[in-house]
C-alpha cells in the first residue's frame, strides 16, 4: 500500500539540493521532509492517465493557472506568464502544486493513503474550498485521507461538501480525567463532542456581543 505524509512545513521551495544534503549530513530535519521531496521527484507513470486522475489534474491546473515542471531539482509553475519559481509563489499555490505532482506521478491512486497535517497553514482562505474539494474527490477515487486541523473553516468546508455516499468521519482527540488520550468519532460534524474549536468560537462570539452591548450602554 502506497502512503504519503505531507508535513506542515512546505518543502517545495526548499527542494534544490536538499536530498543530497540530507543524505550526507546530520541536519535538524525529520525524515518526513526528505520523504515528501523524494515522492515529488518520482517520474510519471507509464501509460495513459485514467479519467478520474485527469479530471483532478485539469481542475488543479485551472486553479493554479498552470502546471508544475521541475528542472535541476527546482520546481516551477509553467503558466501563460512563463515559468515561475516556486520560491515566488504563494504557499497555497505550492500546496496545490504538490497535490498535482502526487496525483500526476501516481503516488495518490486507489488504495493509497494520504496523511496531511494542517493543510490550512498559510493557505489563502479562498483556496480552502478548492483543497477540500480535491481531498473529497481523492476519497471518492479510493484514496484513504487523514487530515488534522485546528481550523473551523476547513472543517465546515468538509461538512458542506461531503455527500451522503461519501465515507467520512470527524474525530476529536482529548484527554480524560486520568489524562489518557481518548478519541470520539462522528459521521456528522455538528455531533462532534468534545469540540474545542466550536467552544472557542462560541466564547469569542460571546465576548464580541458583550463588547457591543457595553458600547451601546455608554
Amino acid at each position: 500500500m502506497e502512503s504519503v505524509y505531507i508535513p506542515v512545513k512546505d518543502m517545495m521551495a526548499n527542494a534544490p539540493g536538499f536530498r543530497s544534503l540530507y543524505s550526507l549530513r546530520h541536519i535538524h530535519f525529520e525524515e518526513v521532509y526528505a520523504d515528501i521531496i523524494d515522492r515529488a521527484f518520482l517520474g510519471t507513470l507509464r501509460g495513459p492517465i485514467d479519467t478520474d486522475r485527469k479530471k483532478l489534474l485539469d481542475f488543479l491546473q485551472q486553479s493554479m493557472e498552470g502546471k508544475v515542471i521541475s528542472k535541476n531539482e527546482e520546481f516551477f509553475l509553467k503558466s501563460p506568464q512563463g515559468e515561475l519559481e516556486f520560491t515566488l509563489l504563494a504557499e497555497g499555490i505550492r500546496k496545490l502544486g504538490l497535490l498535482w505532482i502526487l496525483i500526476q506521478n501516481g503516488t495518490l491512486l486507489a488504495g493509497s493513503v494520504l496523511l496531511w497535517d494542517e493543510p490550512e497553514t498559510n493557505l489563502n482562505p479562498k483556496l480552502m474550498r478548492t483543497v477540500v474539494q480535491i481531498l473529497i474527490e481523492l476519497q471518492r477515487m479510493g484514496v484513504q485521507v487523514f487530515v488534522t486541523t485546528h481550523n473551523y473553516h476547513l472543517l465546515k468546508e468538509f461538512d458542506l461538501q461531503l455527500a451522503p455516499q461519501d465515507k467520512a468521519l470527524f474525530h476529536s482527540l482529548y484527554r480524560d480525567t486520568q489524562r489518557d488520550v481518548q478519541v470520539a468519532s462522528f459521521a456528522c460534524y455538528d455531533d462532534l463532542q468534545p469540540n474545542a474549536i466550536d467552544e472557542t468560537l462560541g466564547t469569542l462570539a460571546d465576548r464580541e456581543i458583550r463588547q457591543q452591548m457595553g458600547s451601546l450602554g455608554q
